[in-house]
């Protein structure tokens, strides 16, 4: 029997229109502080806020977002989150005062969360059934590539080129996706009466996927445990002097993961989610460990390579069960309830994180987050895990 078609036209266009969503997220993200600091003198704090605030604005987009797009359409979502996008990037030419950095980054947040939930919820509706895991793992790839490349590409440009180059780069990346989203099909969902009667007024179910939430906290925590490493793995280095060898960290993670996310994906639909999610865990807790213990350049780089099979297949996958126990017609929910999750333990662990860190020190920071990424198994287990054993042994007795 053949297997139905993944790599089809729609599915390389939601791809591709991913990736540089997420490439300009990372690009800006390295670019913004400095830009903020040397336009406006703006202090270390100011500086952060500027960078962060972005991830606020995508956090509240991603309520709405999820909320509306089934009624909306999932088009017509993905066009306001690109035009929103758009407009608050060429924004940046004209920015003049910190106080309007601020306002625009948030509104650039906005449109970056409308749009990638949208992108997120296209492709599952794009991707076959029986190729559930394998067709969100290649997608995952697009914000792997983007998250080794851009950040490298926006300190070169600031280097080099200057901060003008980053915007304008930006623009145009952003422009040919929304021009080739044009060519997308998008199939439709046609709600009932009673659907669309539930989606109205201002119900938490109207605003989260109650079916995500088991994968999603478990996501908040794993999010809050990579946040110490996109965080402070450059203070961290400086620290130990090996900042030269961490600079190719994430460059090893996304060849990790490169490599790895083939064969998890169709191991995750040939043998079920639990054949995935269980290693990534402990690969992942193993990266933080060997990172915690770091001394020499080489233990960097083999962490890079465990964090990749860990939280890179663990990115992928959960996506996938957020995905697979909603309802179809609320697949926009469950994708917005997985990445509200994720982005809020990644955007809350810095600030926490940064308590502990005078006491505890890099090295006790890292070892720490190794248990908490260890604990998510037993967590994943009770909320997910024997669950999703049970269903597959019903369906192979079926």
């Amino acid at each position: 029997m053949n297997k139905p078609k993944l790599w089809t036209k729609d599915f390389l266009i939601v791809s591709a229109s991913n990736f540089f969503l997420y490439f300009t997220f990372y690009l800006l993200m390295v670019s913004i502080t400095t830009f903020a600091t040397d336009q406006f003198h703006a202090s270390p704090s100011e500086a952060g806020l500027a960078s962060g605030i972005f991830v606020l604005g995508a956090l509240v987009a991603r309520l709405f977002a999820g909320r509306s797009i089934e009624r909306v359409g999932r088009k017509k979502i993905l066009y306001i989150g690109f035009i929103i996008l758009l407009l608050t990037t060429l924004l940046y030419f004209i920015v003049n005062s910190l106080s309007f950095l601020f306002v625009n980054r948030f509104l650039n947040g906005v449109g970056f969360g409308v749009a990638s939930t949208a992108t997120g919820t296209i492709v599952a509706s794009v991707i076959p059934n029986e190729r559930r895991g394998e067709g969100t793992g290649y997608y995952a790839l697009s914000v792997t590539l983007a998250a080794a490349v851009g950040p490298f590409l926006g300190m070169f440009l600031n280097q080099h080129v200057g901060f003008n180059m980053n915007f304008i780069v930006c623009s145009v990346l952003i422009i040919a996706s929304f021009a080739a989203v044009f060519f997308l099909k998008v199939p439709k969902v046609v709600l009932t009466q009673g659907q669309l009667d539930n989606m109205k007024g201002f119900k938490l179910s109207n605003f989260f996927e109650s079916k995500a939430f088991p994968i999603a906290i478990i996501s908040a925590f794993v999010g809050f445990g990579y946040s110490s490493i996109l965080t402070f793995l450059t203070a961290y280095s400086e620290e130990i002097h090996l900042v030269d060898v961490a600079s190719f960290f994430f460059i090893v993670y996304a060849a990790a993961t490169l490599v790895s996310r083939p064969l998890t994906g169709k191991w995750f639909d040939k043998k079920g989610e639990n054949f995935v999610m269980y290693p990534s865990f402990i690969l992942f807790a193993i990266g933080l460990l060997v990172l915690s213990q770091a001394h020499q350049g080489y233990f960097i780089l083999l962490a890079g390579v465990f964090v990749g099979f860990g939280y890179g297949t663990f990115m992928s996958s959960a996506q996938a069960i957020s995905v697979k126990v909603a309802p179809r017609h609320r697949m926009g929910l469950a994708t917005s309830t997985f990445f509200i999750f994720l982005d809020a333990g990644i955007g809350v662990g810095p600030f926490l994180l940064g308590f502990f860190i005078p006491v505890i020190g890099y090295r006790g920071l890292y070892i720490s987050m190794a248990i908490v990424v260890f604990v998510c198994t037993i967590l994943y287990y009770f909320l997910h895990g024997r669950k999703a054993t049970e269903s597959k042994k019903f369906a192979e007795a079926s």
